[in-house]
């Protein structure tokens, strides 16, 4: 993958190191000597990841960090500490400045390259989420759509598999503050726990007494209901092949051990927001999906999709020589509603009636709004005098109950009319069955309305 990375370091020989590590990695990279200058490129052109020196004339790391995070255009761009200090109390003021990682001299490629590659995705999915966020609700403050994603990396549920008890807890311990951390000795017990856990990170140590860690993340990569998991392994030193191997296949960051606190906590963060990011633009895509294909008053399948699939549904059937049909149902007199109780009145009648139609035909039946008042079901497998049984049932089923339409109008009568068609010449199309339906929904009008008629032709 490509980013834009903004190298900063008044060190004119750290720079050209750090570029040209990322640009043998084709990164887009800029750099900046001072945190002044840094400041100017990220308010005119935002990178995607910031490289960050601590120890700066002038304006140190922690103070240009500063300054990006309390600024609403640039907050949102993680930041790499990059420091010949390694002391606690220096990674933890970088994370009270808001760094979201943290990397130390001299720069081990590996950690270089693996940190700016989940910064970068991190990046990405936010500023996708920002970008669908999209209702007032989401986008009505800045204040209110920042605070949602600066805490999105906090209260996480992680599920951690360590089978040594000094070690784990004093993983737990870190993270405790902060999230709902789950520890397990045996990783059989992780594969049962991660599916339905709705986990937010799993946390492998790759030196199990009795297991092998990677095996473990294999499994979870490949299994559906955790493919998206995000995976952190806990490595010794000296480790590079393991981890390498765990990397490829589609671990997403490690830590060292002995584990240092503020570095678990800012990688931890990390996984977590890029974990509900995720999950929120998989969810924002399954809504528009959704909206692309259903009827947002009724919850039925639109005209849109009615047109594509009953095609398919035609074709099957004709080429099976298997039995189609179709029903048409009109709202009698539904203007009439309309205009003497309200156009709300008319939404929660047609709301209702497509609760009874659900609940009178098959889970394999296509229930669809036409538009206005008027709904259609295609019905595989079933002949024209079946359909017409289903038909009348869901007549005297709308027919025999009243309507509630609210606290005001109280219930009123609703009644339907019905037209029914089917697949029966060698010439039919789905329009000719639709029109003969349309014909036969005619002459139930024509006839009285409240009644069903079988095909007109």
């Amino acid at each position: 993958m490509t980013a834009r990375v903004l190298i900063v370091d008044d060190m004119l020989a750290n720079l050209k190191l750090l570029e040209a590590r990322l640009m043998a990695e084709y990164f887009e990279v800029r750099t900046a000597i001072s945190g002044a200058e840094a400041l100017q490129i990220c308010n005119s052109e935002p990178p995607d990841v910031i490289l960050l020196d601590i120890m700066m004339p002038g304006m140190d790391g922690f103070e240009v960090c500063r300054r990006l995070k309390s600024n609403f255009k640039t907050q949102y761009i993680p930041v790499v500490m990059v420091t010949a200090l390694d002391h606690p109390n220096d990674l933890l003021k970088g994370l009270e400045a808001g760094a979201d990682d943290f990397l130390t001299k001299p720069v081990d490629d590996l950690a270089l390259i693996t940190r700016v590659k989940n910064l970068a995705r991190l990046k990405r999915l936010t500023d996708e989420m920002l970008m669908r966020a999209t209702t007032r609700e989401q986008m009505g403050s800045v204040d209110a759509v920042g605070g949602a994603v600066l805490q999105a990396g906090r209260g996480g549920r992680i599920l951690l598999v360590e089978d040594r008890k000094a070690a784990a807890n004093r993983i737990v311990t870190a993270l405790d503050a902060d999230h709902d951390v789950t520890y397990v000795t045996d990783p059989a017990n992780a594969l049962i726990e991660a599916p339905d856990g709705e986990y937010d990170l799993l946390i492998v140590s790759l030196n199990l007494e009795d297991a092998d860690g990677l095996r473990l993340c294999s499994q979870v990569r490949s299994l559906d209901r955790t493919r998206h998991l995000p995976i952190m392994i806990v490595v010794e030193p000296g480790e590079e092949a393991r981890l390498h191997r765990g990397l490829d296949m589609g671990v997403n960051d490690y830590i060292v051990r002995p584990v240092n606190t503020s570095e678990l906590l800012a990688r931890v963060r990390t996984q977590v927001k890029r974990k509900r990011y995720a999950d929120f633009l998989r969810s924002r895509l399954e809504q528009t999906v959704e909206m692309a294909v259903l009827d947002p008053l009724t919850a039925l399948h639109n005209r849109h999709y009615l047109n594509s699939h009953m095609k398919t549904l035609f074709e099957e059937s004709a080429d099976r020589g298997r039995a189609l049909s179709v029903m048409l149902i009109d709202v009698d007199h539904f203007k009439s509603i309309n205009d003497t109780y309200g156009h709300d009145a008319g939404d929660e009648v047609l709301r209702e009636l497509a609760l009874r139609l659900k609940r009178n035909i098959r889970g394999i039946d296509l229930a669809c709004r036409l538009g206005g008042e008027e709904f259609v079901v295609v019905m595989p497998d079933t002949s024209i005098d079946s359909a017409y049984l289903v038909a009348e049932r869901l007549r005297q089923c709308i027919a025999a109950t009243p309507f509630f339409v609210g606290d005001q109008n109280g219930s009123i009568d609703v009644t339907a009319s019905v037209g029914v068609a089917a697949l029966e010449f060698a010439e039919d199309t789905p329009d000719l069955i639709l029109k003969r339906a349309d014909q036969a929904l005619y002459c139930a009008k024509r006839d009285g309305r409240n009644r069903v008629v079988a095909d007109a032709a």
